[in-house]
């Protein structure tokens, strides 16, 4: 029922990675902060579920690499905060072509964030990873020590408990259908398709791949963020190979560039199968989800692992399949600002995180949290996700190098 007196310092709409870690960190400021969710908690129809991701410092972008070593601290910070562990160490190795364009920028990105990374050639690769990965003469490594896997599952549980803890208001099944500016109360209205009614002095918005309908819906804006669907899969690692692959005996996160963007983690959660995958999937509406498979992805996969493990690994066919939501910008950058205009600076989106974006959910809630308190970001330039990147340029932020996400089949 609602209650016109109870007005929340900050309303967070999506308790998926962002929103939750958004509503712990305005939560653990002393903010009063409610965290709606349209689904159950920890549902598996959006973005932050699962068994794994990838953390890595190996991006083109040279903007990226500065929130990753941030977000390690942060994930690292919350862990001792409730007390168990979400994220898992290892090294992260990227291979592909010697000439290929985001590869070569992922090196020098790395250089002038000061990250140390070796370069391997297909004979290095082969001694140092014990022959696990084969590579033809013309394809290089990258080896940088900042890697792992995060439990995303766990992880967004882990948010959510410290946001309770810290004196957060948890609601789910709450889909929210209208925001409005409620001048009477000074405040923002937030409806819910249930008839229940919150106001917030600032409304946070983190709702992955149902962002551009909300949007739209509230201000007829549109943002370009498509959805996508993809898939995960988890192949058998031969018997007799299972101890390599372990992240316990050091087998690294890894990312395969080229045409198709391959990217796997080491055994960890489903011990003797190994994750790996093809970052891309086809559009969709998130509530039109065919969750199946790409038979061309498919193929790309058995191709790719026959190639570069051989006979370490049965390419025959995955054995475990899980449908995951990517929200995608044309440049594959975030979304990151106020929605300005009838709502100021009392309303912020948060989205478009292109499938890569998980690994730093705990810096992209401490920003929120300080967009949302003191109307400014610390410590980082938000220019590149700014929304006014996309007016009289359907393509956003310019780049010297290939796409890595492909829409597929």
């Amino acid at each position: 029922m609602e209650n016109r007196s109870e007005i929340f310092d900050v309303i967070v709409v999506g308790a998926g990675i962002m929103g939750s870690s958004t509503a712990y960190q305005t939560a653990k400021r002393g903010k009063k902060t409610l965290l709606l969710e349209q689904f159950d908690f920890l549902h598996h129809r959006g973005s932050s579920h699962g068994e794994s991701r990838t953390i890595r410092v190996t991006y083109p972008e040279e903007y990226y690499p500065k929130m990753v070593l941030e977000s390690e601290k942060l994930w690292e910070e919350a862990e001792a905060e409730v007390g168990y562990k979400v994220y898992f160490k290892t090294s992260q190795f990227d291979l592909g072509p010697s000439d290929n364009k985001s590869l070569q920028a992922t090196i020098s990105s790395c250089q002038k964030n000061r990250i140390p990374v070796r370069v391997l050639d297909h004979n290095q690769v082969y001694e140092e990873l014990s022959g696990k990965f084969q590579l033809t003469e013309d394809w290089i490594g990258v080896v940088t020590e900042h890697g792992g896997v995060i439990k995303p599952t766990k992880a967004v549980s882990l948010f959510q408990t410290l946001a309770i803890k810290n004196g957060a208001s948890l609601r789910d099944n709450m889909e929210v259908v209208d925001i409005k500016k409620d001048d009477s109360e000074d405040a923002i209205l937030v409806c819910t398709r249930n008839d229940q009614r919150f106001w917030g002095k600032i409304c946070i918005v983190t709702v992955g791949a149902w962002m551009k309908r909300l949007v739209e819906k509230v201000t007829g804006l549109t943002l370009p963020i498509q959805p996508l669907e993809t898939a995960v899969h988890y192949w058998k690692i031969k018997e007799g190979h299972e101890a390599q692959f372990m992240i316990d005996s050091g087998f690294p996160t890894f990312a395969s560039y080229g045409e198709p963007y391959i990217y796997g983690t080491p055994s960890l959660e489903f011990p003797g199968l190994l994750k790996i995958a093809v970052h891309g999937g086809h559009p969709c509406e998130p509530d039109e989800r065919t969750w199946a498979a790409s038979p061309s992805a498919l193929t790309a996969l058995k191709e790719w692992i026959q190639s570069k493990f051989g006979d370490l690994i049965d390419s025959s066919g995955p054995v475990v399949r899980q449908s995951c939501m990517y929200s995608m910008t044309p440049d594959e950058d975030f979304v990151i600002d106020f929605l300005d205009g009838e709502f100021g600076k009392d309303v912020l989106v948060a989205g478009g995180f292109s499938g890569h974006g998980f690994k730093m959910g705990p810096v992209v809630g401490r920003i929120l949290a300080d967009l949302a308190i003191e109307k400014q970001a610390k410590y980082v330039d938000l220019k590149h996700f700014s929304i006014k990147r996309f007016e009289g340029n359907s393509k956003g932020n310019a780049k010297d190098f290939d796409d890595q996400v492909n829409s597929v089949g």
